[in-house]
């Protein structure tokens, strides 16, 4: 039997980058941020994430080799 994984879910333009990138487990680890946290930057279009998180993903992803991310790659004004 095959798994229908995130068949159907709309996923925001974060969840698509780590979709191609990375997994929600690597983003936890290496961005200093909670797991229901990533879940809903992944998936929640309505969540706006204060600075302090924005910040923590962009540094996280800069340190780790993802250079030139920004913020509005993500999270548009």
């Amino acid at each position: 039997m095959f798994a229908l994984f995130g068949l159907g879910k709309e996923r925001t333009r974060f969840g698509k980058w780590v979709d191609k990138n990375e997994s929600q487990e690597w983003v936890v680890k290496n961005c200093g941020i909670d797991k229901n946290t990533v879940s809903r930057l992944c998936n929640n279009k309505d969540y706006k994430p204060n600075g302090s998180t924005r910040g923590r993903v962009i540094m996280g992803l800069n340190k780790n080799g993802y250079r030139g991310v920004i913020e509005e790659d993500f999270w548009p004004n």
